[in-house]
């Protein structure tokens, strides 16, 4: 018997046709990095960390939050906020045709999740984006619903903590999207002005409009290990200025040792320090 029956005590046994029709789809995935096999059940265990070479797979928003609320619990705010196309815009597609696909593909209804819940038995306002809706782009609609995230939290006195993934600005909202650069940074700016703690945690990868305005604004800015974190890309950076990076070029190690950011925290440990670092706070 080997590892593998062990695992699956089902492969073995009978025909090779009842051995593909007793192993569910998708129990398996390969880690991006060392391109391991990875049996997902454990792979959830450990946070969709690779347990052999540490890399932080990347998770959806409401997988971040049932690991972040207390026992997964939280109210989802401005679930009602729908996008529009304001400004009819089509390429190979129809905006309102990527939006639609974008729901489906994700079950959510934009970039962003907003939730209010406990955070060790603590009430925070927390949101967190959604890479695989249309890249994490900031649109109308994103910018709204963390602007509600953040009235929520002065409604109710409590800290805002925004975990951040996203290729920036949505270009099909052109201007409109741009804006919300300066809609959520002059939001945050009030959260601070009624004393309430603004922390960000940067996840990969982060660049564009979103790593050029809440991302970077946080009392306290944190990243995951390893994430890519930037405005424009490595490549375009290189061809602009003729000059070769270095390797570890935007990642979160390189922002540390430059002052960019203020800690590098593990997965497995970022619910841990950031109730410590609200407990540090509220003293």
């Amino acid at each position: 018997m080997n590892w593998l029956t062990r695992l699956i005590p089902s492969i073995g046994k009978g025909s090779s046709k009842s051995k593909k029709s007793k192993i569910p789809d998708g129990v398996w995935t390969s880690c991006p990095s060392c391109e391991s096999a990875l049996y997902k059940p454990e792979l959830q265990k450990t946070l969709y960390v690779c347990p052999k070479c540490d890399h932080h797979l990347r998770i959806g928003a409401r997988t971040r939050f049932n690991i972040f609320f207390d026992n997964g619990n939280f109210t989802e705010i401005a679930s009602n906020v729908e996008t529009n196309d304001p400004l009819g815009f089509k390429d190979v597609k129809a905006y309102p045709a990527r939006i639609k696909e974008a729901k489906k593909n994700t079950g959510e209804s934009e970039a962003l999740l907003v939730g209010f819940g406990k955070l060790d038995g603590r009430l925070v306002t927390a949101a967190a984006f959604e890479f695989k809706f249309m890249g994490g782009s900031m649109g109308s609609v994103v910018g709204e619903k963390f602007v509600q995230g953040i009235q929520q939290a002065i409604e109710t006195n409590t800290p805002f903590i925004c975990f951040s993934t996203s290729g920036g600005a949505r270009m099909q909202e052109s201007m409109v999207s741009l804006m919300q650069m300066a809609k959520t940074s002059a939001a945050i700016q009030k959260l601070k002005s009624n004393k309430l703690p603004y922390i960000s945690v940067m996840v990969d990868p982060i660049f564009g409009g979103v790593s050029a305005s809440l991302a970077m604004l946080g009392d306290i800015n944190i990243a995951e290990p390893k994430a890519f974190v930037g405005f424009a890309g490595r490549r375009v950076i290189e061809q602009t200025v003729r000059v070769e990076l270095p390797e570890d070029f935007q990642k979160s190690e390189f922002l540390l040792e430059h002052g960019a950011i203020d800690m590098i925290v593990h997965r497995s440990e970022m619910r841990s320090k950031i109730i410590g670092i609200l407990d540090k706070i509220s003293k």
